[in-house]
């Protein structure tokens, strides 16, 4: 198995999902550039502003820190390989930092449903259940959980022989070294399908979750407006970022690598830009205390 792996590492992997001309890879260098910066920039506004204003103490706070810091972690999985590979016009990338992507990547798609589930179907209760203690406690097991399932990801991945290098896709997913595998991939596959079905069923115990609290809301005119303006642009993140991870599985295993590059690129990246990006917004800039607090940080250290 050693001497396996030792092999296994001086594979270099070609990258088939980028298609550029000469003309336009400069503008889409800077616009990828300008997009990871301001997905940085505003998730450490949200971190910085909670760490400073002394928030933390807060468990609503504490968890949208946790999903800012994530949502770094999602984003500098894939926007520093494709900035590299749009500038210098390379698209491989060797068998450790497959790897690494792979870990980091999964690791950020494992979100956490528990809290959402909290407040939203008990509100009344939100602040007696979720204590400072059990939110440190379930973001310490959450962090560890998610790690040891792509851990073992990897693991069974690593063991593969692999009888070829290329990968049709903007980046390494599982899925697609597995493939190259000259071996039997039942273990793997039955893995996978694991994992879908984990983060399928995190999302339907979330939409179940919306059901009680629709209901709740339907009483009131006010309880109506609320749900319009906090809970509908959540419920829409949940929904495109099932979808478009769902669609990305799917058509990794049973779709065609020649056919639908554009939307399959679309749908590859999809849900490593667009949560990182508008989870800050829809869950922090969207509320009042959270844009009082930054406006507050910003005036003092503007010099």
């Amino acid at each position: 198995l050693i001497t396996l792996f030792k092999e296994e590492l001086s594979i270099v992997f070609v990258l088939h999902g980028l298609n550029l001309t000469q003309t336009n890879r400069h503008i889409y260098f800077v616009f990828i550039l300008i997009l990871y910066l301001f997905t940085i920039f505003i998730n450490l506004t949200l971190i910085l502003t909670i760490v400073l204003e002394k928030m933390l103490r807060d468990p609503m706070y504490l968890f949208l820190c946790n999903l800012c810091i994530n949502g770094i972690i999602g984003a500098s999985s894939f926007y520093p390989k494709i900035l590299y590979d749009i500038l210098f016009d390379s698209h491989v990338i060797t068998y450790i930092g497959c790897l690494t992507q792979i870990l980091v990547m999964y690791f950020y798609v494992y979100l956490m449903a528990y809290d959402r589930y909290v407040a939203i179907c008990k509100p009344l209760h939100y602040h007696c259940i979720m204590t400072i203690r059990k939110v440190w406690t379930l973001i310490l097991l959450t962090w560890l959980f998610s790690l040891l399932e792509v851990t073992i990801g990897i693991v069974l991945t690593a063991r593969l022989p692999l009888c070829g290098v290329d990968i049709d896709k903007l980046y390494c997913s599982n899925w697609a070294v597995v493939k190259l595998s000259c071996i039997d991939i039942t273990l793997n596959n039955l893995y996978g399908f694991i994992f879908t079905s984990t983060q399928v069923s995190q999302t339907i115990l979330i939409l179940v979750s919306y059901v009680n609290i629709i209901k709740a809301s339907l009483r009131s005119q006010a309880g109506r407006k609320k749900f319009m303006q906090t809970c509908v642009p959540h419920l829409i993140t949940l929904i495109n970022f099932t979808i478009s991870l769902v669609f990305d599985v799917m058509f990794a295993r049973y779709g065609s690598n020649t056919s639908l590059l554009a939307l399959r690129n679309i749908m590859a990246v999809e849900f490593l830009v667009v949560p990182p990006l508008l989870n800050p917004i829809i869950y922090g800039m969207n509320l009042n205390q959270i844009r009082n607090r930054v406006r507050k940080v910003y005036s003092m250290y503007n010099w």
